[in-house]
């Protein structure tokens, strides 16, 4: 999966599913989209990049609900999010989900 089908699956398709698999490429690239956008964005203006991590907010949770899922966590473990290093370990895993090939 390449960035711009994770955006666009995860921004148009798949905005608040919490409930089917979120691939490692479609989370990750999708979160770096998001930095991305973010880092630009407060280089020009600050309200902006908060404009804009607001409106990613409830995506970049779906997909991280998505994505613990595949693991087979619980979405219970987001309660864990100020020491974020158990949910980076389980995202980085890999999933149930089949590679599709390219």
């Amino acid at each position: 999966m390449q960035i711009q089908e994770a955006v666009e699956t995860c921004v148009t398709k798949k905005y608040a599913d919490f409930s089917s698999p979120a691939t490692r490429s479609e989370f990750w690239w999708f979160a770096l989209f998001i930095c991305i956008i973010v880092s630009m964005l407060d280089f020009c203006a600050d309200w902006a990049s908060g404009v804009f991590g607001l409106a990613m907010l409830v995506p970049f949770f779906a997909a991280g609900t998505r994505r613990l899922r595949d693991t087979g966590r619980s979405p219970w473990w987001w309660l864990s999010l100020p020491t974020v290093i158990p949910l980076v370990v389980f995202w980085t895993r890999l999933g149930k989900t089949p590679p599709t090939p390219t």
